[in-house]
């Protein structure tokens, strides 16, 4: 048994971002063999397999598998079997986090390598070494976790930037709620997400804290330069804390009512128009309502969610103000929230639901 005392913290075995970066994919992966599974999201399938496949030489396997667009034990089973077909020397993963998940979710089945390939900055996923598992409807059902993180993340700016905006906002949003979570955590001394559970270390905390710091004294300036075509360093600032810095921060320190919000929302099938990190934006202000956090604070992260364009009420989020539905997403994300430093109950959530949705809806007027 761990003792409560030992400290552990994890991250993937390499990250690189940049421009073009992509292009040099076939660098990357010649270290670990010339068979190569390869995921790609759908919705970039055709343009990247024809980008790719240029790069590898006679003597190389490469198995192009389009993904089917949720991280379930279906998806997961089919493209294992396509590795499999192969010999896969390794998994590499393109695409927003569902895909990347999944592609973890093989490597770690055949115990081979994994480059993880983000095509968006919309959620921490690709640092972790956990993949969120999901009904073929898109309900939230389970989490996988694994031994080791992805080998390498590599991130190309020219892909994210040719993304919709508002995958960079949702990034945001996802990456807002990990240092109020890491404070839940610290407070509550639960165990993060580091192999069986450690304690914090010192560089989790402070990691945690410089991507709120970041997102708040850059991020509306790196929506305007994103959406101007501005790759900036202001925008890269953002874009890595979306990715590396929300990423280590919430595996190693942990989520909390933010997330499990996030989880409550998953039950409403309204919710499922939206982001991941857009609803955790939402889930953020929630769990600063229950956790009585100063009215000044509130006011910042409510304002910066508003100056972005992240949802700070249900209606924002498709959802109807009712009694049913805040009583449906508190009874989801009861049972998903472990570390809060409180007894919750499911009146407690119900009711910061509610006030959340109140405050939303003021600062909007």
């Amino acid at each position: 048994m761990i003792d409560k005392r030992t400290r552990g913290f994890a991250s993937p075995g390499k990250y690189i971002q940049g421009p073009g970066e992509i292009n040099r994919l076939e660098k990357y992966t010649s270290k670990y063999g010339k068979n190569l599974a390869v995921l790609i999201d759908c919705f970039l399938y055709e343009e990247l397999k024809a980008r790719l496949i240029d790069q590898y030489a006679a003597g190389s396997v490469v198995k192009f598998v389009q993904f089917g667009g949720e991280c379930s034990i279906r998806e997961i089973k089919h493209f294992k079997a396509e590795a499999e077909a192969i010999a896969a020397d390794m998994i590499v993963g393109i695409g927003g986090g569902k895909t990347l998940d999944t592609a973890k979710a093989v490597a770690n089945q055949l115990s081979i390598p994994v480059i993880i390939v983000p095509t968006a900055a919309s959620t921490d996923a690709p640092t972790s070494a956990m993949s969120v598992i999901y009904s073929e409807d898109g309900v939230h059902e389970d989490y996988y976790t694994y031994d080791s993180n992805p080998d390498m993340v590599l991130v190309d700016t020219e892909i994210i930037m040719n993304g919709p905006v508002r995958l960079l906002v949702a990034g945001m949003g996802d990456a807002l709620a990990t240092y109020f979570e890491a404070l839940a955590n610290e407070a509550s001394d639960t165990a993060n997400y580091v192999g069986e559970g450690y304690r914090r270390t010192m560089l989790g905390m402070a990691i945690s804290k410089l991507c709120y710091e970041t997102l708040i004294a850059k991020g509306l300036q790196a929506k305007l330069d994103f959406e101007n075509g501005c790759c900036t360093d202001i925008l890269e600032d953002v874009i890595e804390a979306n990715i590396l810095l929300s990423g280590l921060g919430f595996e190693n320190t942990g989520c909390a009512a933010a997330h499990g919000i996030h989880t409550g929302l998953t039950a409403l099938p309204q919710s499922r128009a939206y982001f991941h990190g857009e609803k955790v934006a939402f889930g953020t202000i929630c769990q600063l309502v229950l956790e009585g956090k100063s009215s000044e604070l509130m006011e910042e992260v409510i304002e910066f969610c508003l100056s972005v364009g992240l949802p700070v009420t249900l209606e924002d989020l498709g959802i109807e103000d009712n009694e049913e539905n805040i009583k449906i997403i508190a009874e989801k994300a009861l049972p998903d929230i472990v570390s809060e430093p409180l007894e919750l109950t499911e009146a407690m959530l119900f009711n910061a639901i509610k006030v959340a949705n109140e405050l939303g809806r003021r600062h909007k007027r």
